[in-house]
Formats: C-alpha cells, sequence, structure tokens
C-alpha cells in the first residue's frame, strides 16, 4: 500500500472523526480514492488512535502507529548489485526478469529477494542518482549529437587574430562513448562530414541519431513532426538509421549529450586554454589525444569502468557495421534541361535524356559525382568535371540520328570499303587522309558508302578504279560514273592516256 505523507493522513483523520464526513466527501476532497481514506481510517482505529491524540504526534511516530515499524533489514539475504543490473540492463534484449534469475541462480540456498524486491532495490538506486539515469539506453540503440556553446579557437598565422570554431559532440546512448571535434562553422557540410568521422571513430552506426533541432538537421522546426534536413535525411538511409530530432525546449530529451558536452568542456576545452594552434588540423589532433584519455577514465559510478570499457563490453557488439563507402556530401539545385539536352552546373554542361528537353531536374553535386533526378528518379550520372564550359554527354541521352552522327567511326568506314575491293579502299583512305576536319573526310567517306551500296560491291569496285587512275580525291567521281553507267570503259578506249607531241607535260609550265 502506498504510504501517504503525515499532513494527508491527519487531513483523512480531521475530515473522518472531527467533520464526521462520510468517506466519498473525504475522498472528493482530498483527491484520493475512497480505498485510500478507509484504509488510512481503519488502520488509525486499530491503532488506537483519536483525533487528539493524532495531533500530538510527530511524522515519524504518526506514520509507525498508522503504518507500522519499517521492517528491519534482514541479515544475511544477498543484496543485488545495482551497477551490474545498471550495466547489463543496457544490453540488446536484457530484461530485468532476467537479471533477477541470474541474480537468484547466483545466490542459490541464500534466500534472495524475489523479483519485485530486486527491482524496487534498483529503482531505489535509480532515484538516489538523479532524474537523469533514469532513462535507459540499449545498446548500439542511439546516438546524440550536438555543437558546444563554449567554443576553441585557432589562431591566423598571418594576422595573430584568434578565430572561434565550433567543437562537435556525439555520444553513445548506453556506453556513454564519446566523439568530440572541431569544425569551421556550423554548415550542413561541416555537420554532415563530423557525423560521417564520428562513426568512422566509432567503427559502426546505431539504430538512430539524436539531434537538436537546429538549422543543420531541421528545415522546419516542430515539436511533433519536424521536417528533417534532405541531406541529413540521406545521411540518414545511407548507414541505415533513423533521425530523431529532439522536442524543442525540451534538454531533458538529449541529457546524455548535455552531459557530454559538459565533459569535453571540462575535460578537453579546459585542457587547452593555455595552448595555442594555427590551424584547425593541428587542435583536432590534440582533441584526439584528450578524447582518448577521456574514454578511458574509469567512472565511479559505474564502479571503476571506463568509457571505452562500456564501450567495447556493450555498445560495439550491437553497433551495424559501416557500409562500404562512406556517405557523401553532395548539394542539392535545381535547372532546366536545354534545347541540347544539356545542363549547367557550375559553368560545364552534362547531358540528361533528349526526351527531358524544358523540363526542370534536381540537381545533386557531389565530391566526385553529378546526379540528375527527375520526379524522384534518378536519369542521369557523370563524373564531375572541373573544365568551364565544356560538355559531358552520355551517347544513351542522344536522340538516333544524333547518336549516329556522333558515333562516326573511320575505321567502320574503312572496315567496309576493305571488303568491297581494295581500289575501293585506297579511295577511302586517301578521301579521309586528304581532308584534316575529320568532319569533312567523313562525311564525304559515308558518301562513298552510300553510293557502294546503293549499286553493288561490283561496279563501285570498278569505278573507283577509275577514278584513282585519274586521280580522284572524292567520291563524287564514282557516284557520277555509277550515275551513268560509265564505270566500264569502252573498248576502243586506251587504258592508258596517249602520249604524242601534242600532249603538254607538267614540264611544259615550268
Amino acid at each position: 500500500m502506498e504510504r501517504l505523507p503525515m499532513r494527508k493522513i491527519l487531513e483523512i483523520l480531521r475530515l473522518r472523526w472531527a467533520l464526521e464526513l462520510s468517506v466519498r466527501q473525504t475522498s472528493l476532497a482530498l483527491r484520493v480514492s475512497t480505498g485510500t481514506v478507509s484504509n488510512t481510517t481503519v488502520r488509525a482505529e486499530a491503532a488506537g488512535l483519536t483525533w487528539e491524540a493524532a495531533q500530538g504526534l510527530d511524522e515519524r511516530e504518526l506514520e509507525a502507529r498508522v503504518y507500522g515499524a519499517p521492517a528491519p533489514p534482514t541479515s544475511g539475504r544477498p543484496e543485488p548489485d545495482p551497477v551490474w543490473i545498471h550495466t547489463e540492463y543496457k544490453r540488446a534484449g536484457v530484461t530485468l526478469e532476467l537479471l533477477h534469475l541470474e541474480y537468484v541462480a547466483e545466490h542459490p540456498g541464500q534466500d534472495p529477494y524475489g523479483y519485485t524486491a530486486f527491482c524496487g532495490r534498483y529503482r531505489k538506486w535509480l532515484k538516489a542518482r538523479g532524474l537523469s539515469m533514469r532513462q535507459i539506453h540499449r545498446a548500439g540503440e542511439k546516438v546524440f549529437v550536438d555543437f558546444s556553446g563554449k567554443k576553441p579557437c585557432v589562431f591566423d598565422p598571418l594576422t595573430g587574430e584568434c578565430v572561434e570554431v565550433e567543437l562537435f559532440v556525439a555520444v553513445l546512448g548506453a556506453s556513454s562513448f564519446t566523439y568530440a571535434e572541431a569544425t569551421r562553422d556550423q554548415t550542413l557540410a561541416s555537420w554532415i562530414r563530423a557525423h560521417v568521422r564520428a562513426f568512422t571513430y566509432f567503427e559502426g552506426t546505431p539504430g538512430s541519431a539524436v539531434p537538436d533541432q537546429l538549422k543543420a538537421a531541421v528545415t522546419v522546426a516542430c515539436r511533433y513532426e519536424p521536417t528533417v534536413q534532405r541531406h541529413y535525411a540521406e545521411l540518414g538511409q545511407h548507414y541505415e538509421m533513423a533521425i530523431v530530432p529532439a522536442r524543442p525546449r525540451k534538454p531533458k530529451d538529449k541529457a546524455k549529450v548535455e552531459v557530454a558536452v559538459q565533459v569535453a568542456q571540462r575535460w578537453i576545452l579546459a585542457r587547452l586554454r593555455n595552448e595555442t594552434f594555427f590551424s584547425i588540423e593541428a587542435l583536432n589532433e590534440r582533441i584526439r589525444q584528450l578524447l582518448e584519455d577521456l574514454n578511458s577514465r574509469p567512472m565511479k559510478r559505474y564502479g571503476g569502468l571506463s568509457r571505452r570499457d562500456l564501450f567495447e563490453r556493450l555498445e560495439r557488439p550491437a553497433l551495424r557495421p559501416l557500409p562500404a563507402e562512406p556517405f557523401e556530401y553532395a548539394s542539392w539545385s535545381r535547372a532546366k534541361v536545354h534545347g541540347d539536352y544539356h545542363v549547367q552546373v557550375e559553368q560545364h554542361y552534362y547531358s540528361v535524356p533528349y526526351a527531358l528537353v524544358g523540363e526542370h531536374v534536381e540537381i545533386r553535386l557531389g565530391a566526385t559525382t553529378v546526379e540528375a533526378y527527375f520526379r524522384g528518379g534518378r536519369v542521369a550520372s557523370h563524373t564531375r568535371s572541373h573544365e568551364r564550359f565544356q560538355h559531358t554527354t552520355d551517347r544513351a541521352h542522344m536522340p538516333a540520328d544524333h547518336r549516329a552522327y556522333a558515333e562516326r567511326d573511320p575505321g567502320a568506314l574503312r572496315q567496309w570499303a576493305a571488303g568491297i575491293g581494295p581500289n575501293t579502299e585506297a579511295l577511302m583512305v586517301q578521301i579521309l587522309e586528304r581532308h584534316p576536319n575529320l568532319v569533312n573526310g567523313f562525311r564525304s567517306g559515308l558518301g562513298l558508302r552510300r553510293v557502294g551500296r546503293k549499286h553493288g560491291a561490283e561496279r563501285t569496285e570498278q569505278a573507283t578504279t577509275i577514278a584513282l587512275r585519274w586521280g580522284a580525291t572524292s567520291y563524287k567521281p564514282v557516284e557520277r560514273m555509277l550515275r551513268l553507267g560509265r564505270e566500264v570503259p569502252p573498248d576502243d578506249e586506251p587504258s592508258e592516256p596517249i602520249e604524242h607531241d601534242q600532249v603538254r607535260g607538267p614540264d611544259y609550265f615550268n
């Protein structure tokens, strides 16, 4: 039965005995149950109390008369170890019932406490250590993240100016294993990259992350349905982790990291107060050294175990393994698809499927990749280029005619010509080599192939033989001969040019 405070006992007795109110009237007046009123009255009568006698007793005496003196502690019964209970209870799947069974098995024949008394002693131990320890964090369940209000400092090597930087802190719920690093600011990029390095330090990821509702984590703050920042949500998806922002102005939701921030300020920042750093890299190297010392410090509350001891025992086995590749921070933007089915991203042009001309797509710009999304689906992916005003084109994004033109290959033309005959191949080589501009030579070669396919291999080979004899460097003489049927010379036409005195050779013009 619940023990009432002395003032409540006296008030029940006053209303029942002095004012002679009924049990129900007393219950309504004091907002307690009728059973409590009735039981308290019966106990007082059984103890031989009157209203006048009850007024003359102090609190301890009145409680002893009504409820009886507390039973003295039973000697010889094994007391459960609350530190052991609290440590083991954080393990995944462990219940108080299981721990009680193990406690009983450990003390056979020693009259161990029952389950109710076992739990009561553990809760009494928790209560004596403050409200913050009532929250039980399962191993591998949560990581609490935040920025410190107090900031470290980096000095500009040129001006000597002190530049404040941020201190990012992440702490695992069950073991209080802590990670800290200095970042240049509280921007989204710094926030995301600090998370990635924290998970690398933990060598695993928990089931969820609990941040404050700062701008880097939440775009629309709300007590019930906050909108998680898109990049932060992608981080959670990459690491198969839920993002559960704490309620605004409710520090108890993330009391673990509040305490971790205080600890980091006392055992890291305070020890850096007389040290000078000229780069954030040097500062983080020193923070990492102090962090190792912090995680190795024994904690009296846990029987001398350190954060690292608890991490190795509880947290590490419960963390999810890291993915093969760390999360890559990327920025998002919108772009319109131009008429040449390319979008402009930082003065470079990347192709998307030609069917999206005129549409708007979302661009995800990473450190090494550029991706385009349309209506939630990825439609293009390219290696990021830093060449200005250049084009990166995937031929699969081109319409059929554009793709055919882009896939011009002189080797394919030569292969076709070789299949027709040696003279056709020789003419094709001469056409391609004569034009320094590949486009013009390729077009002329395409013309020869078109003519050859139209009139057949035999006639084409005959026409190219004559064309080569007369020094042709284009497909047009071949086309003309085949169109007029002149690829076979008349029988009376000499196969070689006639030489006589009236024919002027090249030396004539010298």
